[in-house]
């Protein structure tokens, strides 16, 4: 599977790799363009792209604000799939879609995946769509080559996580605690034993999210897992300070 493949080569060549979360057409998609630049010239090495939801039961409230405002603006799925057509054109890195599987039903989902492997997508992260409702998601993903990204919890037994991973492709999303994006998470001997828990059920490269914020959480997550995800802080990071302070944030977790 191609993302797989470009994780474990990155992984070659860092100690930890660095993806990043917007949500289109939040706060424009003229900023989304600017802010992925900024990202990808300061060393991102993925980005989920977030199609906005009118109930992202997933995330806090940081994102679900920017998803409604997107709505707001009028964004809609095709502006969605257009955008990203130019950045995956523009921007040599792997590229996902994160969304809820009600965009994915409304649109097909066969017409979906074929139409994301089109204009270069690699993988789906669908946070409401557990693999036994999934058999078509899970079917197309598989024939289009894309990677349906599956989720670990504080909450999973080794049991579900070994079958979620034996679903699941590109890498798994290890969240990080227990709750929604965007709250502070505490790297203590508990989250330790989880992140242990997740490598000892699945042979994927492991992500974490949810509350990763600055470089000491993304330092604290060397040596255990493979991806740092930072969400919701670049987004208050936009909204405080504007689309130029990315690229000095993003730098700044790699000095």
């Amino acid at each position: 599977m191609k993302l797989q493949d470009n994780i474990t080569q990155a992984c070659r060549q860092k100690e930890i790799l660095l993806m990043t979360h917007i949500v289109l057409g939040y706060p424009s998609f003229e900023a989304n363009r600017e802010i992925i630049r900024q990202m990808v010239d300061n060393g991102v090495d993925l980005i989920e792209m977030q199609i906005p939801f009118s109930e992202p039961m997933a995330d806090g409230p940081v994102i679900i604000k920017a998803n409604q405002d997107s709505l707001l603006n009028g964004t809609r799925v095709d502006d969605c799939l257009a955008f990203a057509a130019e950045m995956t054109a523009a921007h040599d890195i792997p590229f996902m879609f994160m969304t809820y599987y009600n965009i994915l039903f409304k649109y097909g989902v066969e017409r979906f995946c074929r139409k994301a492997m089109e204009i270069g997508i690699q993988g789906f992260i669908v946070p409401d769509l557990p693999p036994e409702e999934g058999a078509d998601y899970l079917k197309y993903t598989h024939e289009y080559g894309l990677a349906p990204i599956l989720i670990f919890a504080p909450t999973s037994t080794p049991a579900r996580m070994r079958e979620l991973a034996g679903h699941g492709g590109g890498f798994i999303y290890c969240v990080a605690r227990r709750g929604v994006t965007g709250s502070q998470t505490t790297f203590d001997e508990a989250f330790d034993d989880y992140i242990t828990q997740c490598r000892a059920n699945t042979d994927l490269p492991l992500a974490v999210g949810f509350g990763i914020k600055d470089k000491n959480d993304v330092d604290a997550l060397k040596g255990k897992a493979d991806i740092a995800v930072i969400g919701s802080e670049t987004i208050r990071l936009v909204d405080s300070k504007g689309v130029g302070a990315v690229g000095p944030f993003i730098a700044g977790l790699r000095s």
